[in-house]
């Protein structure tokens, strides 16, 4: 017996589909620093002018607004570290999600018996993707736009055929 064709239970299964699905931020650390500057001299100068109007608390107000929009751009990129990590091999589906807090949350499913669905909307295209297999629905992808939900569920429904139809070996000649 050569050793070319032996069975190795101890192998591990050749991944048929993996995808790392991460929020899109549009704005990048340079960015947000130019914005944030470009803000601060914009309402500094406008409440210099509200100052020697003699409206002084619009000066406080427009602080307050930069203060704002400062915040809402670090829970905005405290978002995007958020993930979800999704493998298929022929005897197992994995779906890993890591919220925006570090919290980890793992699902693992047979790819026999797991399903798409997803709910599209004629004019919006596809607003939802779920894994469901007995019993349990699981959302995907939520932070996915529907062209790239649409191409996802592609990917991943010809990633589950591959599964059900079962690995082929070829023994090496």
């Amino acid at each position: 017996m050569s050793t070319g064709n032996d069975f190795d239970p101890d192998t591990a299964e050749p991944e048929l589909f993996a995808a790392l699905l991460t929020p899109h931020r549009s704005l990048n650390r340079t960015g947000f620093i130019m914005v944030m500057v470009f803000l601060s001299v914009v309402s500094f100068a406008t409440g210099i002018a509200f100052l020697l109007m003699g409206a002084w608390p619009v000066f406080g107000f427009l602080g307050l607004d930069v203060l704002a929009i400062y915040f809402a751009f670090r829970v905005n990129f405290r978002r995007a570290l958020a993930s979800e990590q999704i493998s298929v091999t022929a005897s197992v589906l994995r779906l890993r999600r890591v919220s925006h807090r570090g919290h980890v949350v793992e699902w693992v499913f047979n790819p026999l018996w797991v399903r798409l669905d997803q709910e599209a909307d004629d004019e919006y295209g596809v607003e939802r993707l779920y894994l469901s297999s007995r019993g349990k629905r699981v959302a995907i992808g939520s932070f996915l736009s529907p062209g790239e939900k649409a191409s996802f569920s592609k990917a991943l429904t010809a990633a589950l055929s591959a599964a059900r139809r079962g690995l082929t070996y070829n023994p090496v000649v």
